[in-house]
């Protein structure tokens, strides 16, 4: 009995201290730098958004950051990585819904579970996307697109290094019925010096990546991805208004820590990342870029990000998308 009674306070011991330790941790944390691991390259719109909210949180709380950016494999190896480091609240992932939605759509296996491996903390913006050509493209408009498509069919290609600009474009080859070829990419930018140098004819881009670049005059702007025009170029034409109703295509950042987060060290995150990403600086920088700062609970994160799961599964199926 003295045996068993010494083995249980121990244990009983080991287990105080073990939450001890969690809630010294919890209230002393960040003690250091905090890594935010992105799923596209450097000069993606993630990776730009990502820069901009470290700044907005170290300008708000003090702390500093570490960008990891892990391109490939549209985001699977960033989001293994992230969902795999120590629940500590140092590791996190400011990603979009092409991990946390479009790929358990697109995949017939995921190295992670989208829900079962992570924490939610929160939204930090909404944007869409533009359907864009290099500027010397005799393609100016849809009916453009679709006239050439259909006078040379499968000569026409386009780039993606995104869920969001893969899908956009598949929606679009399905609703005009044309026969256009798909080139992958690893990222967004890579697929956009391609679409400058005339290797391919069109894509999909985000809006943040996009604009700066259709007002240097090096891209030219055919529509919006999304139903309403974007405020930063009120000029350009929604997909569907281009003679193609129905289309819609939008994306969403969103911050994640790995699954098993304490709750305080979960807290702390996100009353840091939901005061930058309502920050003035981010505010101004959505708006200029024609995106929307936004700001949500991990559980209202969680609530939005099962909603998109259905969402995107019949948006992906309707463009007739096979898993791979």
């Amino acid at each position: 009995m003295k045996i068993h009674f010494f083995i249980a306070r121990a244990f009983l011991g080991a287990v105080l201290m073990s939450l001890w330790g969690l809630c010294v941790l919890a209230a002393e944390f960040p003690t250091g730098p905090i890594t935010i691991v992105v799923p596209f390259a450097a000069g993606s719109g993630t990776d730009q958004t990502a820069r901009a909210m470290a700044q907005a949180m170290t300008e708000a709380s003090g702390a500093s950051f570490i960008i990891d950016n892990r391109g490939g494999a549209n985001g699977i190896l960033a989001a293994q990585y992230a969902a795999q480091a120590k629940p500590n609240g140092y590791t996190i992932l400011l990603t979009t819904n092409t991990t946390q939605v479009a790929n358990q759509h697109l995949y017939k296996k995921l190295p992670y579970d989208p829900v079962k491996d992570f924490q939610p903390i929160g939204l930090i913006g909404r944007g869409s996307m533009f359907l864009v050509v290099n500027a010397p493209s005799k393609i100016r408009t849809v009916e453009d697109l679709i006239r050439t498509a259909n006078e040379r069919p499968g000569t026409l290609n386009f780039g993606s290094g995104s869920s969001s600009s893969l899908v956009g474009s598949e929606l679009l080859k399905q609703l005009a019925k044309i026969n256009v070829t798909s080139v992958p990419y690893k990222s967004n930018p890579q697929a956009v010096n391609d679409l400058m140098g005339g290797q391919i004819d069109y894509m999909f881009l985000d809006s943040s990546t996009a604009l700066p670049l259709i007002r240097a005059g090096r891209l030219h702007p055919v529509a919006v991805s999304a139903a309403t025009r974007s405020n930063a170029a009120p000029e350009v034409p929604t997909v569907a208004e281009a003679g193609l109703p129905g289309f819609e295509v939008t994306y969403w950042n969103a911050v994640y820590a790995p699954a098993g987060t304490p709750p305080e060290v979960v807290d702390t995150l996100f009353a840091m990342i939901s005061k930058a990403a309502l920050s003035r600086r981010m505010v101004l920088r959505q708006e200029s870029l024609g995106g929307e700062a936004i700001s949500s609970s991990p559980k209202e994160l969680a609530e939005y990000q099962a909603r998109e799961v259905r969402q995107w599964g019949q948006i992906i199926r309707a463009a007739g998308i096979e898993p791979e």
